[in-house]
């Protein structure tokens, strides 16, 4: 094997053990939140519980609130997001979109669902965790531009709304709290929210 050779094997080899290291101690993290709490589980616990050290979750992640932030972008990164989103973007029936979005945020918030009330919770508490749901919120409603925009230039936005109150529409229907409140409190299946959401959409934002 050729020294650049060897480089390469060995670089591809730290890379493939760090990822194999980080997912050790997401999981960990992610079952500690879960059955502790997100605010009493200490850096600590979580590198005994994924047998590393917690220097190395410090080199990885730098804090807990890193860790928090992998966990609940790894609802955004699915291949199946992925192709929603494009089909959104291609998309020629408006209806269709919404219907797309109504079936991104259930996706989003299944896969966040375990976190949801754990991290509204500490939110209330802490300025750290509060930064955290703004800065998703934020990303949220900047994504959705886009759909809003495209309606408005196809000349089906409800006549009634100006192209930010629709945003605002959108970014309301759509967020966190509306699945806590009917999933999660009320006990509605996804499949029923997904379908009364996508109802919503359209006729609160087409004309």
């Amino acid at each position: 094997m050729s020294n650049t050779d060897r480089r390469t094997y060995n670089s591809d080899y730290r890379r493939t053990r760090a990822e194999e290291t980080r997912k050790q101690i997401r999981t960990a993290a992610m079952e500690l939140f879960t059955t502790k709490g997100i605010q009493k589980v200490t850096i600590q616990e979580i590198a005994q519980a994924a047998s590393v050290s917690a220097s190395s979750i410090y080199g990885l992640f730098k804090s807990k609130m890193g860790i928090l932030r992998e966990l609940l972008d790894e609802a955004l990164s699915s291949e199946q997001f992925n192709k929603l989103v494009a089909e959104a973007r291609e998309s020629k029936s408006a209806a269709r979109c919404l219907e797309i979005s109504a079936k991104i945020g259930r996706q989003i918030y299944d896969a966040e669902k375990e976190l949801l009330g754990l991290l509204n919770a500490a939110a209330a508490l802490d300025k750290e965790f509060l930064d955290i749901v703004k800065d998703r919120e934020e990303r949220r409603y900047q994504r959705q531009k886009e759909t809003v925009e495209a309606l408005a230039s196809e000349g089906v936005l409800c006549p009634d709304l100006t192209v930010g109150e629709a945003r605002d529409v959108l970014w309301a229907y759509t967020g966190r709290d509306m699945y806590r409140l009917m999933v999660i409190e009320r006990g509605w299946s996804s499949d029923r929210f997904e379908k009364w959401l996508s109802e919503q959409l359209k006729h609160a934002l087409l004309g």
